[in-house]
């Protein structure tokens, strides 16, 4: 069958497309790297023509046309799920709202509470069959065309096909308009480790076991534990994750990621959006050895207590002495997103084998000098990620340690111990303070 005729139907230029947006209505751009160009750029342009216009957008790459044209917000009102270094600028200059989020949970959040009027979503060009992929991001963008009342697809042929998994595309039968605006896509390289970080990986690569599925996070500590397991002794290595991430293609290539183990999707890396090198997009393109799924999939924690000897890495900002971990703010000034760390760090002690691992650097540099990312309590407005009953094993360069199952005191103890020395003695007094320290306890931990 051929879908010719309805293409030619449906095809018009960004400018056309954008004028089915009214004022009041709430638009949807699609997630990182499959936000539209063209079609911000046209609905931008008719500033002067519109009021109240609600823009969510995710992981914003590029500058939003329609933020930077109207700085005062006085038309387009512009959110986001969780945040790019360029978003938290934006949020700094009262330009861009956090919305919260639990990862696993926004299909469900379209598909039960929110209203679309228009969804605005890049997507690879259309193949035979009449589809759409959706590429380097799955995530929620089923649910949301679904929920849509309009549908415009921007026709990218940088974007690379991603194989299912399952709602990796869109039909054009589910689409009203088609637009064409060829983009190159934003890579996103990985820092090169640093010392530190080469010393928390090591701690954690120790204790994954032939055969395991990992979960990376975003950043410098849990790339480096995958370009630790790329250069180890381990095999047989699966993948499981929201974020795919140049360290899996660094497993790949030196013959140690398989997914031969996996009692899930076996042969197949899971992952729900991915951000790195042109390389990593290539190594999407058409390969059957990946599979794209919805992240009310992959962030699931009963699908991935399901997986034996699930391994997951996430980073955090601070952790306070109860175990609260903050991943997300620093005190009352948003930084990214809760996104799915929640949910691996559940659905990892959910598996058998399973671990989870939050990793930090012990101390930073501050206005005022060196600070512990280690606290007595958390600052006033931080938010906690990963509540104290979840915390499986906590890392940092001086140690690991793991605090299921442990009381007040025990957390203290294990926390300090792994806390800059510089910081100890005043943790400890703190702790005392706070009654959650055992006076038999060691004063050196």
């Amino acid at each position: 069958m051929s879908y010719d005729a309805e293409y030619k139907k449906k095809f018009c230029s960004a400018e056309q497309a954008v004028k089915v947006v009214k004022s009041g209505d709430w638009v949807d751009y699609a997630f990182g790297l499959n936000q539209p160009v063209a079609l911000d750029a046209a609905l931008a342009e008719r500033k002067g023509e519109l009021n109240d216009i609600k823009i969510r957008g995710t992981l914003g790459l590029k500058p939003r046309q329609v933020v930077e044209t109207d700085r005062e917000r006085a038309v387009f009102t512009y959110s986001s799920w969780h945040f790019s270094g360029y978003e938290r600028k934006l949020h700094d200059q009262r330009l861009c709202t956090y919305i919260p989020l639990l990862f696993r949970q926004q299909p469900k959040y379209y598909r039960q509470e929110l209203p679309v009027d228009v969804a605005m979503v890049a997507v690879a060009p259309m193949d035979k069959h009449g589809y759409f992929n959706f590429s380097m991001s799955n995530t929620a963008l089923k649910a949301i065309v679904e929920k849509a009342k309009i549908v415009i697809v921007e026709e990218n042929n940088c974007l690379p096909v991603a194989l299912g998994g399952r709602e990796e595309c869109v039909h054009i039968s589910e689409v009203d308009f088609i637009t064409r605006h060829d983009a190159s896509l934003p890579t996103l390289p990985a820092a090169p480790p640093d010392d530190i970080d080469k010393k928390v990986a090591e701690l954690i690569v120790a204790d994954i076991v032939d055969g395991s599925t990992v979960q990376l996070g975003i950043g410098g500590m849990p790339n480096a534990v995958g370009s630790m397991i790329a250069e180890s002794d381990l095999k047989d290595m699966g993948m499981h994750t929201e974020m795919l991430v140049d360290a899996y293609l660094a497993m790949y290539k030196k013959g140690k990621l398989t997914n031969r183990k996996k009692t899930l999707d076996k042969g197949k890396g899971a992952w729900a959006f991915g951000m790195g090198s042109q390389e990593l997009y290539e190594w999407v393109d058409g390969n059957p050895g990946l599979a794209s799924y919805s992240v009310d999939y992959t962030n699931d924690p009963y699908v991935i207590g399901q997986i034996d000897n699930f391994v997951s890495v996430n980073n955090c900002l601070e952790v306070d002495l109860f175990g609260q971990v903050s991943s997300e703010s620093s005190g009352a000034r948003h930084i990214s997103g809760t996104g799915g760390q929640l949910d691996f760090v559940t659905g990892a002690y959910m598996s058998k084998g399973g671990k989870s691992f939050i990793c930090f650097k012990a101390s930073y540099q501050g206005k005022s000098g060196a600070q512990s990312r280690v606290a007595p309590v958390l600052p006033q407005g931080s938010i906690v990620t990963a509540p104290r009953t979840q915390l499986n094993y906590l890392v940092s360069e001086w140690g690991k340690v793991n605090l299921m199952g442990a009381s007040n005191w025990e957390r203290a103890e294990r926390i300090i111990s792994i806390a800059h020395p510089d910081f100890r003695d005043d943790l400890i007094k703190q702790a005392e303070k706070m009654n959650i320290w055992r006076q038999s306890n060691k004063k050196t931990v």
